[in-house]
């Protein structure tokens, strides 16, 4: 019936696809620094934001000087900017820096124990 009224035959699904070039391949993880950025930023909003939220509602119900309120509130916001920067850390494929020296484990000479 498609032949009499002039249209195209339609061809069978497999030969459309066959026809169809495959999309491009998107970037790799590691080369996608916009990508890395935005995940980053919204990590470090949402990390900030929740952190400060439980902060304040934690002083609010177990302390009752403005001061210790605060303190609870900054102490939570600390938490949160910390935890998010070291997320951040790892997205970028850096490790955060280590707070502990680096100690040798080849053994002292003689000489330098006296």
């Amino acid at each position: 019936m498609a032949e009499e009224k002039g249209e195209a035959p339609v061809a069978s699904p497999a030969a459309a696809a066959a026809e169809i070039p495959p999309p491009p391949l998107p970037l790799p993880p590691y080369d996608d620094v916009n990508a890395k950025w935005d995940v980053c930023m919204d990590l470090s909003i949402r990390r900030i934001f929740y952190s400060t939220a439980v902060g304040a509602f934690a002083g609010l119900f177990l302390f009752r000087s403005p001061v210790t309120r605060w303190t609870s509130v900054g102490l939570a916001t600390g938490i949160g900017i910390g935890t998010a920067f070291t997320e951040c850390s790892y997205i970028f494929g850096r490790s955060p820096a280590k707070l502990t020296p680096k100690i040798s484990k080849a053994p002292l000479s003689k000489d330098a124990e006296h």
